[in-house]
This record gives C-alpha cells, sequence and structure tokens, in this order.
C-alpha cells in the first residue's frame, strides 16, 4: 500500500470515529442537592440528534404533591417540563415515573436539572453538569 493510500484510510477511519462521537454523546451530572432531594445524578444522552435526560437508579423521588422535571440552560433561562410522577387513574398497579425524558428541540443546552414542586412553586434539589450539553 502507498504512503498516499495510508494517509486517505487514516483519515476516512478518523472522519468515521468523529461523526460517530458526534451522534452519541453522554454526560452524567453530580449528585442532586436541595431540601427533598439529595440521591442520585442525571445523565444527558444526545443521539442523532436527540437529548435525553436519565435519572439514575438511586434517585429517590419526593415525597411531594407535584415534582416535576425543569432545566436551566447556560443563560439562566428556566424550562418547567413534565411531570415526574405520572397517576395511575386506574389505581390497580402503582404510580409511574418519568425516569427519562426528551428535551424539546428549542432548549439549546443544558446547565442544572432541577426536581421542581409546581404546587409548592419550589426546587426540591437540583445538580448541575460538567460543561454543557448542545446539539
Amino acid at each position: 500500500m502507498t504512503r498516499i493510500a495510508t494517509k486517505v484510510l487514516l483519515a476516512v477511519a478518523a472522519l468515521a470515529v468523529s461523526a460517530n462521537l458526534a451522534l452519541a454523546q453522554t454526560m452524567t451530572s453530580k449528585p442532586f442537592a436541595g431540601a427533598k432531594v439529595n440521591s442520585g445524578t442525571v445523565t444527558v444522552k444526545t443521539m442523532n440528534g436527540q437529548r435525553t435526560l436519565t435519572l439514575s437508579d438511586d434517585f429517590k423521588v419526593p415525597d411531594t404533591p407535584d415534582p416535576h422535571w425543569q432545566v436551566v440552560d447556560s443563560q439562566g433561562r428556566v424550562y418547567l417540563l413534565q411531570r415526574l410522577g405520572v397517576k395511575n387513574l386506574g389505581g390497580i398497579a402503582k404510580d409511574k415515573v418519568n425516569m427519562t425524558i426528551t428535551l424539546p428541540a428549542y432548549i439549546a443546552d443544558v446547565a442544572k436539572v432541577q426536581i421542581y414542586c409546581a404546587w409548592a412553586e419550589a426546587v426540591l434539589g437540583e445538580t448541575s453538569l460538567m460543561g454543557r450539553a448542545t446539539n
């Protein structure tokens, strides 16, 4: 194999690795800290242009009336997202917890993830990320 062919092959391989890294990125937060939420972390995963937030297995859902996901971007804009728990209206099974959510496209980046009680209008706990998660 000639030197030029080897260089081209290495360049193509490097480009393929870069493309895969751009498609799937993962970042895990520091532990949550706050008045009601003091355990667990959140992982931000970017795959194919969509970002998801996932709570760790050791996260404890706070015993409050209306906990929600809330994120703060690097500009300080706050986005109240979906409810953490989903009530089972049938009453037969246990309530479901939204451990993973997909972020809307209009949220440019995530600096903090908060668990927010919409009923009491209070942050129950928050965590920051090491850097920014972007599209």
